[in-house]
């Protein structure tokens, strides 16, 4: 059964639940930081993308002469973890392979997720322990920020020059072929316009930190996330929220051969190896 962990110091107050060890609120002052999960436009807020990020060609890919389903973003976010421990100002949650799991992802493993707060900083660790002969995976995050104004309220402010090139995308998939957004500059003004093709696609940002401001006050969130190569930036027309997401992985290609092993971000771990990186807010 799902059930709601707390952790809080004199500045923040998160809220996490068990399925998906997925953030469901973080208040600064109290004041809600967070999207709502209004299921009438998207009902999530901080889902956990794993094994996979994005879709797969056909929602399916090969590995070791058997065909395997994957739905978008995996399993994950529908997964109930375990508490492994808890304190006031951090918690650890763990999910393990099962039964279930091979069906669809033929692997062994263990995935912990640690939250932390230090100060108005929550920090947030992904571990992958490779519990088997090899491990093949992607990772990512997708965390909704509440812009109750509108999204073209607010700007991202990266930390360096960025051009602005996002891939293509052919339904869910990636293309070969980019677009650029806006030009080259630190700042990206956030505009509706931006999503008519759904998500912004940057894999060749230089920045591995940004900050979401909004542009007529002090409001901001500033988000680090050092060691992912890639980082989508969503949002639903209707919604009031935007979604930025580093990620350790892309979606499959138009092309793709659907051959896990060589799909485009995958991770490989051999031996009994753990994969460990963290994003870290500040608010």
């Amino acid at each position: 059964m799902e059930q709601r962990v707390t952790i809080q110091n004199k500045e923040l107050t998160v809220e996490i639940s068990s399925l998906g060890a997925e953030i469901k609120s973080v208040k600064k002052d109290g004041v809600q930081m967070m999207w709502s999960g209004d299921p009438a436009v998207w009902d999530g807020v901080a889902p956990i993308l794993f094994p996979i990020c994005g879709s797969l060609k056909e929602d399916k890919y090969q590995y070791e002469g058997r065909e395997y389903t994957l739905s978008k973003h995996g399993f994950v976010k529908y997964t109930l973890f375990e508490v492994e421990s808890q304190s006031q100002e951090q918690v650890v949650f763990v999910t393990r392979s099962n039964e279930k799991t091979r069906e669809s992802y033929p692997f062994d493993f263990e995935f912990r997720v640690a939250f932390r707060l230090s100060g108005s900083t929550l920090s947030v660790e992904y571990g992958v322990k490779n519990c088997g002969r090899e491990l093949y995976f992607s990772l990512g995050a997708h965390e909704a920020y509440a812009c109750p104004e509108g999204i073209e309220e607010y700007a991202l402010l990266f930390d360096q020059e960025e051009t602005f090139d996002s891939t293509r995308l052919e339904g869910s998939l990636i293309r070969e072929d980019t677009i650029r957004v806006s030009e080259p500059s630190r700042l990206l003004p956030l505009k509706e316009s931006y999503f008519k093709e759904d998500t912004l696609v940057f894999q060749q940002l230089k920045s591995r930190k940004v900050t979401l401001a909004h542009q007529n006050s002090s409001k901001k969130i500033t988000l680090s996330f050092p060691g992912h190569d890639y980082f989508m930036v969503w949002h639903k027309p209707g919604g009031r929220y935007i979604c930025l997401e580093p990620w350790c992985g892309l979606p499959d290609e138009v092309g793709s051969s659907y051959d896990f092993t060589r799909k485009k971000g995958i991770i490989r771990l051999t031996d009994e190896a753990v994969y460990s990186h963290q994003i870290t807010f500040e608010l």
